[in-house]
């Protein structure tokens, strides 16, 4: 990755670890200074930064539940603070929770909604003005290809990353003519400490059911993602990156 996003602020939600960790460390690569927003996990967001300032980038960890609108707001004013506008959002956060359809609760519902699609929605909006007025940005949503496949972690997941699709549609028609790309990256099954809790027999049971014969990595979806933020990818807007190895069995 080159410096191509020197001066730029990035904020990447659920990045203490997996994914989100990986993309912060490759944005921060790119010459970004990055905001790591998590939750829960003070001790290991506080570790990606660590990475990140040894890279020699400036990091700023922020505690946030970005479903809840208060919390963004809060979040946001932090990183215009200490950092400045965000000019990279990478929606990020999200809960997997494989249910059959019988024992979905509406509470589980509502909770997975909440979590995958609606905090895009509130960080999204919390970030526009101040990327209205510089007349430049770059947003990236986690889907799934669940969204396209319906999967196998249930209907409530599926919805959720279906909608992050509509969401980033609607978002890049209103948001190009203010130099704002949205897109979506699309992944397949990929190494994350949440799928390493199943048995590697199982894992390389999955990855045989991938044409390229493996799962795929984290630092792959960073790579996907920083390609959207260069220049080089300046026309491309309400696109969906699927970075799958060529499965749609979701």
């Amino acid at each position: 990755m080159l410096d191509e996003l020197t001066g730029k602020v990035a904020l990447v939600t659920g990045a203490s670890r997996g994914i989100g960790k990986a993309i912060a460390v490759g944005l921060a690569t790119a010459g970004a200074d990055v905001a790591v927003n998590y939750r829960e996990r003070q001790q290991e967001a506080n570790q990606t930064c660590a990475e990140i300032e040894k890279l020699g980038g400036r990091c700023l960890p922020v505690a946030a539940d970005v479903s809840v609108a208060a919390d963004v707001a809060r979040l946001i004013a932090t990183i215009e603070s200490e950092l400045g506008p965000v000019a990279i959002l990478v929606n990020n956060a999200g809960v997997t929770r494989p249910q059959p359809l019988d024992e979905i609760t509406e509470q589980d519902w509502d909770e997975i909604l909440d979590i995958n699609l609606k905090s895009m929605f509130l960080v999204t909006q919390a970030v526009l003005p101040k990327m209205r007025t510089a007349r430049w940005g770059r947003i990236i949503n986690l889907s799934s290809v669940a969204a396209q496949t319906g999967g196998v972690v249930g209907p409530h997941y599926a919805a959720s990353k279906a909608g992050v699709l509509g969401l980033t549609r609607v978002l890049a028609t209103q948001l190009g003519p203010f130099g704002i790309t949205v897109n979506a990256i699309a992944p397949g099954t990929t190494r994350t400490p949440r799928a390493e809790r199943h048995s590697e027999e199982r894992l390389a049971a999955t990855a045989r059911t991938i044409p390229v014969g493996r799962l795929g990595t984290s630092d792959e979806l960073a790579h996907a993602i920083w390609y959207l933020c260069t220049p080089g990818a300046a026309f491309t807007n309400g696109a969906v990156l699927d970075v799958n190895g060529g499965n749609w069995t979701g």
